[in-house]
C-alpha cells in the first residue's frame, strides 16, 4: 500500500479508469422486493457505490455469507457500511429495550474483515455502524441508546430522516488532514461509542460529546466516522482520501 498523504480538499476522481482501486463494501442481508419477487437479498444503498466510483474506485460488494478473510488480498481498500444496531452480545452487554433488529451474523462477518484488514494494513473507512463495529472488534463498547446519555434525539430526529451534525476535529490527526478543523455531516443513529478500544484514538466529537470519528493508532489509513459521508455527494473528501491512500 502506498502512503501518499490525502489531499484536504477536492471531490474529483483521483485515478484513471485503467487503474481504479478495488474497494470492498460490506452489505446487508434483508428481505427485499424487486419486480414480482419478495426474497432475502444482499443489499446496499446505491449512494455508497456512487461515492466510491465518483472518488475513483471500483466498488466490490461483500455480503455477510461465506465469510473469508483472505478476500482482503484482492482488495485495495475496505468500507464498513452503516446499518442496523450492533448486537450487544458482541461486547458482552445485556440488550437495551431500544436495541432492536440486530444481525449477529453480520457483526461476526464485519469483525473478521476489520481484523483482517488491519492485520494487512489495508486502507479502511468505517461509516456510522461501521465505526461502532470497528470499536467493538477492537475491544470497545457502545452506548445502546444515545438519547439516554445526551438527553436529546438530535442524532436521529425522526424515522428515516437524517440529521445534520457539526463536529470538532482534533488537530494533527488524519481526520484533520482530510477535513480540517471541523465538518458537518448527515447522521442517523441512536447508538454511539462508549468505552473506546485501547488502539483507537478519538479524533472528532459533536458538541454534545458524542464520539464522531476515531482512528486506529499505528495505521496509515484506518478511520471511522459516525456520520454518513456517502449522503453528501458534493463532498467526497473521505472517499477521495481513501482512494488516494491505496496508491
Amino acid at each position: 500500500m502506498r502512503t501518499t498523504p490525502p489531499s484536504p480538499t477536492g471531490s474529483e476522481s483521483v485515478v484513471s479508469n485503467d487503474s481504479r482501486p478495488r474497494i470492498g463494501i460490506t452489505t446487508y442481508l434483508e428481505p427485499a422486493t424487486w419486480g414480482i419477487w419478495q426474497r432475502e437479498a444482499a443489499i446496499l444503498p446505491r449512494v455508497y457505490l456512487d461515492a466510491v466510483a465518483m472518488a475513483g474506485g471500483t466498488p466490490i460488494l461483500l455480503p455477510p455469507v461465506g465469510t473469508d478473510p483472505s478476500v482482503i488480498g484482492i482488495l485495495d481498500g475496505l468500507v464498513i457500511a452503516g446499518g442496523c444496531d450492533v448486537d450487544p452480545g458482541s461486547y458482552d452487554a445485556t440488550p437495551h429495550p431500544e436495541t432492536v433488529d440486530t444481525r449477529p451474523g453480520r457483526d461476526d462477518h464485519e469483525a473478521v474483515l476489520i481484523r483482517a484488514a488491519l492485520d494487512a494494513d489495508l486502507s479502511l473507512l468505517a461509516i456510522c455502524r461501521g465505526l461502532q463495529m470497528l470499536n467493538v472488534a477492537l475491544g470497545g463498547t457502545l452506548h445502546q441508546h444515545l438519547p439516554e446519555v445526551i438527553a436529546t434525539d438530535d442524532h436521529r430526529p425522526s424515522e428515516a430522516v437524517f440529521a445534520r451534525t457539526d463536529v470538532k476535529i482534533e488537530p494533527g490527526t488524519l481526520t484533520a488532514r482530510i477535513l480540517g478543523e471541523g465538518a458537518t455531516g448527515s447522521c442517523y443513529h441512536h447508538q454511539a461509542l462508549d468505552v473506546v478500544a485501547p488502539t483507537l484514538k478519538i479524533t472528532a466529537r459533536a458538541g454534545d460529546g458524542t464520539v464522531e470519528a476515531a482512528e486506529v493508532e499505528g495505521k496509515d489509513f484506518a478511520l471511522g466516522v459516525q456520520w454518513h459521508p456517502e449522503e453528501t455527494p458534493e463532498d467526497l473528501r473521505l472517499f477521495t482520501a481513501l482512494i488516494r491512500s491505496t496508491q
